[in-house]
């Protein structure tokens, strides 16, 4: 955080950059030798990620930059190299995009470009593009975000020390200072910067992303048990923004939520052993407390598993949790379920917006907002709200972690939820639900019900 207090100092005079800039590049030195890659070699490149690091955890509110070191002729080496066009484009087309959201467009905007690529070609999936496919929607991602005004740096190192200034700056992005105004954090801590090797979950269908705890965050467990979520042939910020469907670590996991889709135990065993000795080992021989582990695989064997990052559970406090009388739940009709995450049970009126929430605010009822995904963007919203249900995303999701800490009922990953905001109407299961219509939320079970109940009070953690 010393850079950050000082940045402009740093910049305005010649000897403290210079000085900067050689500390960075010699560090950059310890890692190609370590990985035995070359920063800017278009035959064996150092791909980075950097990230902030602030003091107390703020999940999702700055900046990451993923595969920095990255220009069309690097890429177009990577595709050669690991003769995967697919896995090297889909590399340069997620540059593109983190570079160009942190200088503020919007994830829709990307969507929306995702979404039209699908339906020209066909597909459901992004994974089932060919790689000339992938390489064109990159290529569209880079003219796009070009006619916007934002520079895609060619050079590797301008990229680095570029984008170390743009994680410093996203302190102050709306996201970060709505969330500490939120969770009432001091402005003056600042950021550290992390510059990191990048590892692809991307590489392979084999390959693969995820976070987990290394006990359960519902109920009073105090064993080892994995519990989190994991999604295969992704990179670690389509987890941990919410943007896809994630299945769970453990079969414990899987059989208690009553999940859907292969656990990591069942579909990639050796790294699921991998991790829960790493787990034993960080709990029971290093003596830390339970703790929240990202992680990432290129293959299925043990040997290509990487921990990325490792964090203490930030534990729950005891609150009072709206319950409902069990005869009064059982005369509603459950349409749908999700992923609980968080809370009890709640009834509320359905929103999409903040224009709604403020329309609905005024009525003093409960409100649920309604999303494809909630990202870290919706900050305000999620606040605002007593609800939020999503038809994307897993419970160690960013969005799924701030919402438990500001006590609000959640269900994520509802695959059946479709929206429409311009038609203010979702569906479920085929029933189809309104703006300001009531539904029920089970922040335990995951369950969705139409309809509302009176509400009694009961602690739940």
């Amino acid at each position: 955080t010393e850079i950050f207090r000082c940045y402009k100092l740093i910049k305005k005079y010649k000897e403290l950059w210079e000085d900067y800039e050689f500390k960075i590049r010699e560090h950059i030195k310890i890692l190609e030798k370590l990985t035995n890659k070359k920063f800017g070699d278009k035959r064996n490149p150092l791909l980075l990620s950097i990230r902030s690091g602030s003091a107390l955890s703020m999940p999702g509110m700055m900046s990451t930059i993923l595969n920095v070191g990255v220009n069309v002729e690097i890429i177009e080496g990577l595709a050669e190299i690991s003769k995967n066009p697919w896995f090297a484009w889909d590399t340069y087309r997620r540059f593109i995009q983190s570079w160009a959201m942190s200088y503020g467009i919007p994830r829709d905007f990307f969507n929306n470009l995702m979404r039209e690529h699908k339906k020209r070609y066909k597909v459901k999936k992004k994974k089932e593009f060919a790689g000339e496919q992938m390489k064109e929607l990159a290529l569209i991602y880079k003219k796009s975000v070009e006619k916007l005004g934002v520079s895609l740096v060619d050079d590797p190192w301008e990229q680095l020390f570029r984008g170390i200034e743009l994680i410093l700056n996203s302190w102050h992005n709306y996201k970060a200072n709505a969330y500490r105004e939120i969770m009432q954090l001091s402005e003056e801590w600042g950021t550290a910067v992390i510059v990191q090797q990048m590892v692809f979950g991307n590489k392979i269908p084999s390959s693969g992303t995820g976070v987990t705890l290394t006990t359960s965050p519902v109920g009073k467990f105090s064993r080892i048990i994995l519990w989190g979520d994991y999604t295969p042939y992704n990179q670690g910020e389509d987890i941990v923004s919410g943007l896809v469907n994630a299945y769970p670590i453990s079969l414990e996991q899987r059989k208690i939520e009553n999940r859907e889709g292969p656990s990591l135990e069942e579909a990639f065993p050796e790294i699921y052993k991998s991790l829960l000795n790493f787990a034993y080992y960080l709990v029971y021989e290093k003596g830390w407390g339970h703790q929240e582990i990202e992680f990432t695989f290129e293959s299925k064997n043990p040997e290509d598993l990487y921990i990325l990052q490792v964090r203490d559970i930030i534990l729950r406090e005891e609150r009072d949790i709206p319950f409902f009388d069990k005869k009064l739940l059982e005369q509603l009709e459950c349409i749908g379920k999700g992923i609980g995450v968080s809370g009890g049970l709640i009834s509320g009126r359905i929103v999409f917006t903040l224009e709604d929430i403020f329309k609905f605010k005024s009525t003093n009822d409960p409100l649920i907002l309604l999303r494809y995904d909630t990202v870290p963007d919706n900050i305000k919203e999620i606040a605002l709200v007593n609800g939020i249900l999503t038809a994307r995303g897993g419970q160690t999701s960013h969005a799924a972690i701030v919402a438990s800490r500001l006590g609000k009922v959640c269900v994520v990953g509802c695959e059946n939820l479709n929206i429409n905001e311009l038609k203010k109407e979702a569906k479920i299961n085929g029933y189809v639900l309104k703006l300001g219509d009531w539904i029920t939320l089970n922040g335990i079970s995951g369950q969705i019900f139409k309809g509302k109940i009176e509400e009694l009070t009961k602690k739940f953690y």
